[in-house]
């Protein structure tokens, strides 16, 4: 069933306080080669955020997949959307792939097993130093005429901040669901919405009818969106990652119209647990094969 390879994952990183030695327990879990990506940090903050955000994708890799611990590759692109190399597990879904996040106190993740998918989180952070009014001001060249008065509009300096926010957060999981690294396809895309509902898009004018976006509330001053949209939407160089880019139209239709789930929390405890049961079914198939 396509319906199994949708995950949407989260992790609330302001409830783990670990010490130093249940940090690097954590970190064992990985291969040596991510540990450089994450110990490169300097504030434990970020630490947390880029250990659990790797955590997140060996877990649901082997979670959904059911790919062998050693047999999970999962690598970058040039404008670095982590994608997963499997010529060898292609079988299960016809497109699967994932998208990470994270910022304020949650880190996570989000799967498909067919169209593309994007996630971007965004906490509603109030900028220091400077009026709400003057830092949205910075971005107004990447919104709509509709969509800068709908921001303006919104009410209380703070609702203008937090309706800022959403439609920032949407474009940018657009964005991402591509693998564009290119800030230039925020002003492309323009967002309307029925109460944060029902939400729709254009692409230099034109609706995208192949494309799905939600948004979530994600506790107190937090929120996330999912772009759901075709492969052939995909840039160059993640395009050449996927393993299935055409579809018929029902096809399409049915991993488009896929059921939306809510997101599932998680502790980083319980993320541990997926990953040892991932490395001891690793022991378990390499003394099978010894036998």
């Amino acid at each position: 069933m396509e319906e199994e390879g949708v995950r949407r994952w989260v992790v609330n990183i302001s409830k783990w306080d670990p010490l130093p030695h249940h940090f690097s327990s954590a970190l064992s879990f990985l291969p040596p080669h991510q540990h450089s990506s994450i110990s490169r940090f300097i504030k434990m903050e970020d630490r947390k955020r880029a250990l659990v955000s790797r955590m997140l994708q060996y877990a649901l890799v082997y979670d959904v997949m059911e790919i062998p611990f050693p047999q999970i590759i999962i690598k970058r692109t040039l404008e670095g959307k982590p994608y997963l190399e499997y010529d060898e597990f292609g079988c299960k879904f016809p497109n699967f792939n994932f998208n990470v996040s994270h910022h304020g106190d949650y880190v996570a993740i989000a799967s498909e097993p067919l169209c593309l998918v994007g996630l971007d989180i965004v906490s509603f952070d109030i900028p220091k130093g400077e009026t709400i009014a003057e830092f949205i001001r910075c971005f107004s060249s990447y919104f709509s005429n509709s969509e800068w008065d709908n921001i303006l509009n919104a009410g209380t300096p703070d609702d203008v901040l937090i309706e800022f926010y959403r439609y920032w957060s949407l474009k940018e999981a657009y964005v991402k669901a591509i693998g564009s690294g290119v800030t230039d396809e925020l002003s492309k895309v323009e967002f309307s919405h029925t109460s944060w509902t029902d939400i729709s898009a254009k692409v230099d004018g034109k609706v995208m009818t192949e494309w799905r976006f939600w948004l979530f509330e994600l506790g107190e001053r937090h929120c996330a969106s999912i772009a759901r949209g075709h492969p052939r939407s995909a840039v160059m160089s993640y395009k050449s990652t996927l393993k299935k880019v055409e579809f018929s139209e029902d096809e399409y239709h049915l991993g488009l119209n896929l059921p939306s789930v809510d997101f599932t929390n998680i502790s980083v405890e319980q993320l541990a647990s997926v990953l040892q049961k991932a490395l001891d079914f690793k022991d378990s198939h390499r003394g099978q094969m010894s036998m």
